[in-house]
Protein backbone atom coordinates (compact mmCIF):
# COMPACT_ATOMS: atom_id res chain seq x y z
CA UNK A 1 0.00 0.00 0.00
CA UNK A 2 1.33 3.43 -0.94
CA UNK A 3 2.21 5.72 1.93
CA UNK A 4 -0.08 8.67 2.51
CA UNK A 5 1.25 12.16 2.03
CA UNK A 6 0.41 15.42 3.72
CA UNK A 7 1.50 17.58 0.78
CA UNK A 8 -0.72 18.24 -2.20
CA UNK A 9 0.39 16.47 -5.38
CA UNK A 10 1.52 18.56 -8.32
CA UNK A 11 -1.04 19.58 -10.93
CA UNK A 12 0.47 17.11 -13.37
CA UNK A 13 0.24 14.28 -10.83
CA UNK A 14 -3.33 15.28 -9.91
CA UNK A 15 -4.60 14.97 -13.48
CA UNK A 16 -2.61 11.78 -14.06
CA UNK A 17 -4.19 10.27 -10.94
CA UNK A 18 -7.64 11.46 -12.02
CA UNK A 19 -7.23 9.90 -15.45
CA UNK A 20 -5.92 6.66 -14.03
CA UNK A 21 -8.29 6.18 -11.10
CA UNK A 22 -11.60 7.97 -11.68
CA UNK A 23 -14.60 6.55 -13.46
CA UNK A 24 -15.94 9.13 -15.91
CA UNK A 25 -19.64 9.65 -15.27
CA UNK A 26 -20.85 12.23 -17.77
CA UNK A 27 -18.74 14.28 -20.16
CA UNK A 28 -15.31 15.72 -19.53
CA UNK A 29 -14.22 17.10 -16.18
CA UNK A 30 -13.80 20.88 -15.87
CA UNK A 31 -10.07 21.53 -16.44
CA UNK A 32 -9.40 23.21 -13.09
CA UNK A 33 -8.64 21.92 -9.61
CA UNK A 34 -11.17 23.53 -7.28
CA UNK A 35 -9.47 24.31 -4.00
CA UNK A 36 -12.22 26.04 -2.02
CA UNK A 37 -15.52 27.90 -2.37
CA UNK A 38 -17.18 30.79 -0.55
CA UNK A 39 -20.39 32.64 -1.29
CA UNK A 40 -20.93 32.90 -5.05
CA UNK A 41 -17.32 32.09 -5.94
CA UNK A 42 -15.06 29.11 -6.50
CA UNK A 43 -11.30 29.37 -6.06
CA UNK A 44 -8.91 27.18 -8.03
CA UNK A 45 -5.63 25.69 -6.89
CA UNK A 46 -3.74 28.13 -9.12
CA UNK A 47 -5.51 31.16 -7.66
CA UNK A 48 -8.28 31.81 -10.16
CA UNK A 49 -11.60 33.19 -8.88
CA UNK A 50 -14.68 31.85 -10.70
CA UNK A 51 -18.25 33.11 -10.31
CA UNK A 52 -20.43 30.03 -9.81
CA UNK A 53 -23.71 30.54 -11.64
CA UNK A 54 -24.82 26.93 -11.35
CA UNK A 55 -24.85 27.01 -7.50
CA UNK A 56 -22.75 23.85 -7.51
CA UNK A 57 -25.08 21.28 -9.06
CA UNK A 58 -28.02 23.73 -8.96
CA UNK A 59 -28.13 23.15 -5.22
CA UNK A 60 -26.16 25.67 -3.16
CA UNK A 61 -28.98 28.22 -2.82
CA UNK A 62 -27.27 29.88 0.16
CA UNK A 63 -23.95 30.07 -1.62
CA UNK A 64 -20.90 28.07 -0.63
CA UNK A 65 -19.79 27.72 2.99
CA UNK A 66 -22.62 29.81 4.40
CA UNK A 67 -21.56 30.58 8.00
CA UNK A 68 -24.80 29.29 9.53
CA UNK A 69 -24.55 26.02 7.59
CA UNK A 70 -20.91 25.65 8.62
CA UNK A 71 -21.80 26.22 12.28
CA UNK A 72 -24.66 23.70 12.12
CA UNK A 73 -22.48 21.00 10.56
CA UNK A 74 -19.71 21.54 13.09
CA UNK A 75 -22.12 21.45 16.02
CA UNK A 76 -24.24 18.54 14.82
CA UNK A 77 -21.45 16.23 13.72
CA UNK A 78 -19.92 16.57 17.17
CA UNK A 79 -23.12 15.44 18.88
CA UNK A 80 -25.25 13.25 16.60
CA UNK A 81 -24.43 12.45 12.99
CA UNK A 82 -25.91 9.09 11.95
CA UNK A 83 -28.25 6.52 13.46
CA UNK A 84 -29.75 3.11 12.87
CA UNK A 85 -32.45 3.76 10.30
CA UNK A 86 -35.27 2.84 12.66
CA UNK A 87 -34.25 5.44 15.23
CA UNK A 88 -35.47 9.05 15.37
CA UNK A 89 -33.88 12.30 16.48
CA UNK A 90 -35.17 15.81 17.11
CA UNK A 91 -33.69 17.37 13.94
CA UNK A 92 -35.61 14.86 11.79
CA UNK A 93 -38.99 15.41 13.43
CA UNK A 94 -38.43 19.18 13.54
CA UNK A 95 -37.65 19.31 9.83
CA UNK A 96 -40.68 17.20 8.91
CA UNK A 97 -42.96 19.47 10.93
CA UNK A 98 -41.41 22.64 9.55
CA UNK A 99 -41.61 21.47 5.95
CA UNK A 100 -45.31 20.80 6.46
CA UNK A 101 -45.68 24.36 7.77
CA UNK A 102 -44.36 25.71 4.46
CA UNK A 103 -46.79 23.64 2.39
CA UNK A 104 -50.54 23.72 1.73
CA UNK A 105 -52.85 21.03 3.09
CA UNK A 106 -52.96 18.11 2.88
CA UNK A 107 -49.15 17.79 2.46
CA UNK A 108 -47.96 17.00 5.98
CA UNK A 109 -46.06 13.69 6.04
CA UNK A 110 -42.35 13.67 5.16
CA UNK A 111 -39.75 11.00 4.44
CA UNK A 112 -36.18 12.34 4.66
CA UNK A 113 -33.64 10.84 2.27
CA UNK A 114 -30.43 11.87 0.47
CA UNK A 115 -30.70 12.55 -3.27
CA UNK A 116 -33.27 13.59 -5.83
CA UNK A 117 -33.11 10.20 -7.50
CA UNK A 118 -33.78 8.52 -4.17
CA UNK A 119 -36.74 10.77 -3.36
CA UNK A 120 -38.26 10.14 -6.80
CA UNK A 121 -37.65 6.42 -6.42
CA UNK A 122 -39.50 6.45 -3.10
CA UNK A 123 -42.34 8.52 -4.55
CA UNK A 124 -42.76 6.15 -7.49
CA UNK A 125 -42.77 3.11 -5.19
CA UNK A 126 -45.32 4.77 -2.94
CA UNK A 127 -47.57 5.67 -5.88
CA UNK A 128 -47.40 2.15 -7.29
CA UNK A 129 -48.17 0.60 -3.92
CA UNK A 130 -51.06 2.91 -3.07
CA UNK A 131 -52.75 2.72 -6.48
CA UNK A 132 -51.98 -0.94 -7.07
CA UNK A 133 -50.79 0.03 -10.54
CA UNK A 134 -47.40 0.43 -12.18
CA UNK A 135 -47.47 2.80 -15.18
CA UNK A 136 -45.68 6.16 -14.90
CA UNK A 137 -46.04 9.19 -17.21
CA UNK A 138 -43.33 11.87 -17.50
CA UNK A 139 -42.20 14.67 -19.81
CA UNK A 140 -40.16 13.74 -22.87
CA UNK A 141 -37.28 16.01 -21.76
CA UNK A 142 -37.41 15.08 -18.07
CA UNK A 143 -34.60 14.38 -15.63
CA UNK A 144 -35.57 12.60 -12.41
CA UNK A 145 -32.42 10.67 -11.48
CA UNK A 146 -30.17 7.74 -12.29
CA UNK A 147 -31.64 4.92 -10.18
CA UNK A 148 -33.93 2.39 -11.87
CA UNK A 149 -37.38 3.89 -11.37
CA UNK A 150 -36.20 7.49 -11.65
CA UNK A 151 -34.04 6.73 -14.69
CA UNK A 152 -36.95 4.97 -16.38
CA UNK A 153 -38.90 8.23 -16.04
CA UNK A 154 -35.95 10.28 -17.38
CA UNK A 155 -35.97 11.04 -21.10
CA UNK A 156 -33.49 13.88 -21.66
CA UNK A 157 -30.42 11.60 -21.49
CA UNK A 158 -29.07 8.20 -20.51
CA UNK A 159 -31.63 5.89 -22.11
CA UNK A 160 -29.54 3.96 -24.60
CA UNK A 161 -27.34 0.96 -23.92
CA UNK A 162 -28.59 -0.10 -20.49
CA UNK A 163 -31.23 -2.63 -21.42
CA UNK A 164 -34.90 -2.39 -20.54
CA UNK A 165 -36.12 0.17 -18.04
CA UNK A 166 -39.00 -0.34 -15.65
CA UNK A 167 -42.09 -1.54 -17.52
CA UNK A 168 -44.95 0.85 -18.13
CA UNK A 169 -43.14 4.17 -18.55
CA UNK A 170 -44.56 6.67 -21.03
CA UNK A 171 -43.45 10.10 -22.23
CA UNK A 172 -45.64 13.07 -23.10
CA UNK A 173 -44.50 16.13 -25.12
CA UNK A 174 -43.15 19.19 -23.36
CA UNK A 175 -45.21 22.41 -23.66
CA UNK A 176 -42.43 24.58 -25.09
CA UNK A 177 -43.81 27.99 -26.02
CA UNK A 178 -40.64 28.93 -27.92
CA UNK A 179 -40.74 25.83 -30.11
CA UNK A 180 -44.44 24.87 -30.22
CA UNK A 181 -45.53 21.63 -31.87
CA UNK A 182 -49.30 22.27 -31.56
CA UNK A 183 -50.24 25.82 -32.48
CA UNK A 184 -53.21 28.17 -32.44
CA UNK A 185 -54.19 30.29 -35.43
CA UNK A 186 -51.65 32.96 -34.44
CA UNK A 187 -48.80 30.43 -34.20
CA UNK A 188 -48.57 30.31 -30.40
CA UNK A 189 -48.49 27.09 -28.40
CA UNK A 190 -51.84 25.31 -28.11
CA UNK A 191 -50.95 23.44 -24.95
CA UNK A 192 -54.47 22.18 -24.27
CA UNK A 193 -54.65 20.43 -27.66
CA UNK A 194 -51.13 19.09 -27.12
CA UNK A 195 -52.11 17.74 -23.69
CA UNK A 196 -55.31 16.16 -25.02
CA UNK A 197 -53.36 14.48 -27.81
CA UNK A 198 -50.71 13.27 -25.36
CA UNK A 199 -53.24 11.54 -23.15
CA UNK A 200 -55.05 10.06 -26.13
CA UNK A 201 -51.75 8.33 -26.87
CA UNK A 202 -51.24 7.38 -23.23
CA UNK A 203 -54.71 5.82 -23.10
CA UNK A 204 -54.00 3.88 -26.31
CA UNK A 205 -50.75 2.45 -24.88
CA UNK A 206 -51.79 1.89 -21.27
CA UNK A 207 -52.71 -1.58 -20.08
CA UNK A 208 -55.14 0.04 -17.66
CA UNK A 209 -52.55 0.37 -14.93
CA UNK A 210 -51.77 4.10 -14.80
CA UNK A 211 -50.31 4.90 -11.37
CA UNK A 212 -48.83 8.39 -11.49
CA UNK A 213 -47.54 11.33 -13.49
CA UNK A 214 -44.06 12.47 -12.39
CA UNK A 215 -43.05 15.90 -13.73
CA UNK A 216 -40.91 18.96 -12.96
CA UNK A 217 -42.75 22.30 -12.66
CA UNK A 218 -39.90 23.81 -14.70
CA UNK A 219 -37.82 21.39 -16.74
CA UNK A 220 -34.18 22.21 -16.05
CA UNK A 221 -32.08 19.64 -17.90
CA UNK A 222 -34.79 19.84 -20.55
CA UNK A 223 -33.79 23.43 -21.30
CA UNK A 224 -35.49 25.59 -18.61
CA UNK A 225 -38.95 25.00 -20.05
CA UNK A 226 -41.64 26.71 -17.98
CA UNK A 227 -45.05 25.30 -18.93
CA UNK A 228 -47.74 27.98 -19.36
CA UNK A 229 -50.00 29.00 -16.49
CA UNK A 230 -52.99 26.67 -16.42
CA UNK A 231 -51.09 23.67 -17.76
CA UNK A 232 -50.58 21.89 -14.45
CA UNK A 233 -54.19 22.32 -13.37
CA UNK A 234 -55.22 20.69 -16.65
CA UNK A 235 -52.60 17.96 -16.18
CA UNK A 236 -53.88 17.27 -12.68
CA UNK A 237 -57.41 16.96 -14.10
CA UNK A 238 -56.13 14.35 -16.58
CA UNK A 239 -54.62 12.44 -13.66
CA UNK A 240 -57.81 12.64 -11.60
CA UNK A 241 -59.87 11.31 -14.52
CA UNK A 242 -57.65 8.21 -14.62
CA UNK A 243 -57.14 7.65 -10.90
CA UNK A 244 -53.47 8.66 -11.15
CA UNK A 245 -51.42 10.49 -8.56
CA UNK A 246 -49.61 13.71 -9.49
CA UNK A 247 -45.99 13.76 -8.32
CA UNK A 248 -44.11 17.06 -8.65
CA UNK A 249 -40.31 16.97 -8.60
CA UNK A 250 -39.14 20.32 -7.18
CA UNK A 251 -35.47 19.39 -6.85
CA UNK A 252 -34.36 22.68 -8.42
CA UNK A 253 -37.46 24.85 -8.11
CA UNK A 254 -38.38 24.25 -4.47
CA UNK A 255 -37.52 26.50 -1.54
CA UNK A 256 -37.71 30.02 -2.96
CA UNK A 257 -35.56 29.75 -6.10
CA UNK A 258 -38.40 30.76 -8.45
CA UNK A 259 -39.57 33.62 -6.21
CA UNK A 260 -42.16 31.58 -4.35
CA UNK A 261 -41.52 28.83 -1.84
CA UNK A 262 -42.62 26.23 -4.36
CA UNK A 263 -43.06 26.60 -8.10
CA UNK A 264 -46.44 24.84 -8.07
CA UNK A 265 -47.93 27.76 -6.09
CA UNK A 266 -48.26 29.78 -9.31
CA UNK A 267 -50.68 27.23 -10.75
CA UNK A 268 -52.99 26.77 -7.78
CA UNK A 269 -52.45 23.03 -7.68
CA UNK A 270 -51.35 20.80 -4.82
CA UNK A 271 -49.56 17.59 -5.81
CA UNK A 272 -50.42 14.25 -4.26
CA UNK A 273 -46.71 13.70 -3.65
CA UNK A 274 -43.95 16.33 -3.65
CA UNK A 275 -40.26 15.50 -3.94
CA UNK A 276 -37.51 17.85 -2.80
CA UNK A 277 -33.73 17.53 -2.91
CA UNK A 278 -30.86 19.76 -4.11
CA UNK A 279 -32.05 23.08 -2.61
CA UNK A 280 -33.28 21.47 0.63
CA UNK A 281 -29.74 20.68 1.75
CA UNK A 282 -28.26 23.81 0.13
CA UNK A 283 -25.59 21.58 -1.41
CA UNK A 284 -25.49 18.80 1.17
CA UNK A 285 -27.16 15.43 0.46
CA UNK A 286 -30.69 15.89 1.76
CA UNK A 287 -33.98 15.07 0.04
CA UNK A 288 -37.59 14.60 1.04
CA UNK A 289 -40.84 13.02 -0.08
CA UNK A 290 -43.89 14.86 1.25
CA UNK A 291 -47.45 13.58 0.94
CA UNK A 292 -50.83 13.54 2.64
CA UNK A 293 -51.75 11.62 5.77
CA UNK A 294 -54.26 9.65 3.71
CA UNK A 295 -51.71 8.47 1.15
CA UNK A 296 -49.13 7.75 3.86
CA UNK A 297 -51.66 5.70 5.82
CA UNK A 298 -52.62 3.66 2.75
CA UNK A 299 -48.96 3.07 1.92
CA UNK A 300 -48.20 2.04 5.49
CA UNK A 301 -51.11 -0.40 5.60
CA UNK A 302 -49.86 -1.99 2.40
CA UNK A 303 -46.36 -2.42 3.84
CA UNK A 304 -44.46 0.50 2.28
CA UNK A 305 -40.74 -0.25 2.49
CA UNK A 306 -37.97 2.27 1.88
CA UNK A 307 -35.48 1.35 4.57
CA UNK A 308 -32.15 2.81 3.46
CA UNK A 309 -28.83 3.42 5.17
CA UNK A 310 -29.22 7.18 5.42
CA UNK A 311 -32.97 7.60 5.79
CA UNK A 312 -33.74 10.13 8.56
CA UNK A 313 -30.10 10.97 9.29
CA UNK A 314 -29.83 13.70 11.96
CA UNK A 315 -26.78 15.53 10.53
CA UNK A 316 -28.35 16.58 7.22
CA UNK A 317 -31.76 17.07 8.86
CA UNK A 318 -30.15 19.67 11.12
CA UNK A 319 -28.75 21.34 8.00
CA UNK A 320 -32.24 21.35 6.47
CA UNK A 321 -33.58 23.17 9.53
CA UNK A 322 -30.87 25.79 9.19
CA UNK A 323 -31.69 26.20 5.50
CA UNK A 324 -35.29 26.95 6.46
CA UNK A 325 -34.10 29.40 9.13
CA UNK A 326 -32.05 31.38 6.60
CA UNK A 327 -34.76 31.32 3.92
CA UNK A 328 -37.31 32.68 6.39
CA UNK A 329 -35.11 35.14 8.29
CA UNK A 330 -33.55 36.64 5.15
CA UNK A 331 -36.83 36.57 3.14
CA UNK A 332 -35.09 34.84 0.28
CA UNK A 333 -38.32 34.28 -1.65
CA UNK A 334 -38.64 38.07 -1.96
CA UNK A 335 -34.95 38.34 -2.78
CA UNK A 336 -35.27 35.75 -5.55
CA UNK A 337 -38.13 37.74 -7.08
CA UNK A 338 -36.19 41.01 -6.92
CA UNK A 339 -32.89 39.61 -8.15
CA UNK A 340 -34.72 37.53 -10.72
CA UNK A 341 -36.26 40.68 -12.19
CA UNK A 342 -32.83 42.33 -12.26
CA UNK A 343 -31.34 39.27 -13.98
CA UNK A 344 -34.19 39.16 -16.49
CA UNK A 345 -33.62 42.81 -17.46
CA UNK A 346 -29.93 42.14 -17.91
CA UNK A 347 -30.57 39.11 -20.10
CA UNK A 348 -33.03 41.11 -22.17
CA UNK A 349 -30.32 43.74 -22.70
CA UNK A 350 -28.08 40.95 -24.02
CA UNK A 351 -30.86 39.86 -26.37
CA UNK A 352 -31.15 43.41 -27.66
CA UNK A 353 -27.43 43.45 -28.48
CA UNK A 354 -26.90 39.90 -29.72
CA UNK A 355 -29.02 38.35 -32.46
CA UNK A 356 -27.98 34.86 -31.32
CA UNK A 357 -30.06 35.18 -28.14
CA UNK A 358 -33.26 33.50 -29.27
CA UNK A 359 -35.26 33.20 -26.06
CA UNK A 360 -35.15 34.10 -22.37
CA UNK A 361 -37.31 32.14 -19.94
CA UNK A 362 -37.64 30.83 -16.41
CA UNK A 363 -38.72 32.30 -13.10
CA UNK A 364 -36.90 34.04 -10.29
CA UNK A 365 -33.28 32.92 -10.04
CA UNK A 366 -33.74 29.96 -12.37
CA UNK A 367 -33.34 31.42 -15.85
CA UNK A 368 -32.75 30.01 -19.30
CA UNK A 369 -31.11 31.69 -22.27
CA UNK A 370 -31.37 29.88 -25.60
CA UNK A 371 -28.79 30.54 -28.33
CA UNK A 372 -29.65 30.22 -32.01
CA UNK A 373 -27.79 31.17 -35.17
CA UNK A 374 -30.98 32.42 -36.83
CA UNK A 375 -33.90 33.93 -34.90
CA UNK A 376 -36.28 33.39 -37.79
CA UNK A 377 -35.65 29.66 -38.24
CA UNK A 378 -34.46 29.11 -34.63
CA UNK A 379 -31.59 27.02 -36.01
CA UNK A 380 -29.23 25.89 -33.27
CA UNK A 381 -25.46 25.47 -33.17
CA UNK A 382 -23.64 23.16 -30.77
CA UNK A 383 -20.39 24.89 -31.66
CA UNK A 384 -21.68 28.33 -30.72
CA UNK A 385 -22.88 27.12 -27.31
CA UNK A 386 -19.57 25.39 -26.65
CA UNK A 387 -17.61 28.51 -27.61
CA UNK A 388 -19.63 30.77 -25.32
CA UNK A 389 -19.40 28.30 -22.42
CA UNK A 390 -15.65 27.93 -22.81
CA UNK A 391 -15.06 31.68 -23.08
CA UNK A 392 -17.21 32.39 -20.02
CA UNK A 393 -15.09 29.99 -18.01
CA UNK A 394 -11.86 31.56 -19.26
CA UNK A 395 -13.19 34.94 -18.16
CA UNK A 396 -14.16 33.68 -14.69
CA UNK A 397 -17.82 32.61 -14.99
CA UNK A 398 -19.01 29.02 -14.66
CA UNK A 399 -22.11 28.44 -16.78
CA UNK A 400 -23.87 25.24 -17.75
CA UNK A 401 -25.34 24.70 -21.19
CA UNK A 402 -27.62 21.86 -22.24
CA UNK A 403 -27.75 20.70 -25.85
CA UNK A 404 -30.81 18.70 -26.83
CA UNK A 405 -32.00 17.51 -30.25
CA UNK A 406 -34.29 20.04 -31.87
CA UNK A 407 -33.25 22.84 -29.49
CA UNK A 408 -30.54 25.45 -29.40
CA UNK A 409 -27.96 25.50 -26.67
CA UNK A 410 -29.72 26.60 -23.49
CA UNK A 411 -27.81 28.14 -20.61
CA UNK A 412 -29.16 27.14 -17.20
CA UNK A 413 -28.57 30.16 -14.99
CA UNK A 414 -29.02 29.43 -11.29
CA UNK A 415 -26.98 31.70 -9.02
CA UNK A 416 -27.31 31.43 -5.23
CA UNK A 417 -30.25 33.28 -3.69
CA UNK A 418 -27.62 35.13 -1.65
CA UNK A 419 -25.95 36.58 -4.75
CA UNK A 420 -25.66 40.36 -5.00
CA UNK A 421 -26.63 42.70 -7.82
CA UNK A 422 -22.93 43.38 -8.34
CA UNK A 423 -22.30 39.66 -8.85
CA UNK A 424 -25.22 39.39 -11.27
CA UNK A 425 -23.87 42.43 -13.12
CA UNK A 426 -20.42 40.85 -13.33
CA UNK A 427 -21.90 37.64 -14.74
CA UNK A 428 -23.91 39.56 -17.33
CA UNK A 429 -20.83 41.52 -18.38
CA UNK A 430 -18.79 38.34 -18.82
CA UNK A 431 -21.61 36.64 -20.71
CA UNK A 432 -21.95 39.70 -22.97
CA UNK A 433 -18.23 39.59 -23.78
CA UNK A 434 -18.22 35.83 -24.30
CA UNK A 435 -21.18 35.89 -26.70
CA UNK A 436 -19.64 38.73 -28.71
CA UNK A 437 -16.25 37.04 -28.99
CA UNK A 438 -17.70 33.61 -29.73
CA UNK A 439 -19.90 34.99 -32.49
CA UNK A 440 -17.01 36.94 -34.04
CA UNK A 441 -14.89 33.79 -34.04
CA UNK A 442 -17.63 31.58 -35.42
CA UNK A 443 -18.75 33.96 -38.17
CA UNK A 444 -15.14 34.68 -39.08
CA UNK A 445 -14.40 31.01 -39.50
CA UNK A 446 -17.53 30.46 -41.56
CA UNK A 447 -16.55 33.37 -43.83
CA UNK A 448 -13.08 31.84 -44.21
CA UNK A 449 -14.58 28.47 -45.20
CA UNK A 450 -16.89 30.22 -47.65
CA UNK A 451 -13.97 32.07 -49.23
CA UNK A 452 -11.96 28.86 -49.50
CA UNK A 453 -14.94 27.19 -51.16
CA UNK A 454 -15.13 29.92 -53.79
CA UNK A 455 -11.40 29.60 -54.36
Amino acid sequence: MAASTTTAPSTTTFWADAERHLVRYGGDFTPEIIDRAAGSFLYTADGRKILDFTSGQMSAILGHSHPEIVATVQRQIATLDHLYSGMLSRPVVDLARRLADTLPAPLEKALLLTTGAESNEAAIRMAKLVTGRHEIVSFARSWHGMTQGAASATYSAGRKGYGPGAPGNFAIPVPNAYRPDFTTADGSLDWQRQLDFAFDLIDAQSTGSLAACLVEPILSSGGIIDPPAGYFAALQAKCRERGMLLILDEAQTGLCRTGTWYAFERDGVVPDILTLSKTLGAGLPLAAVVTSAEIEQEAHERGFLFFTTHVADPLVAAVGNTVLDVLIDDKLDERARSLGAYLRRGLQDLADRHEVVGDIRGRGLLAGLELVVDRETKQSSDELGARVTRRCFELGLHMNIVQLPGMGGVFRIAPPLTATEDELSLALTILDTAIGEACAGLWGRQAEYSEQGRG
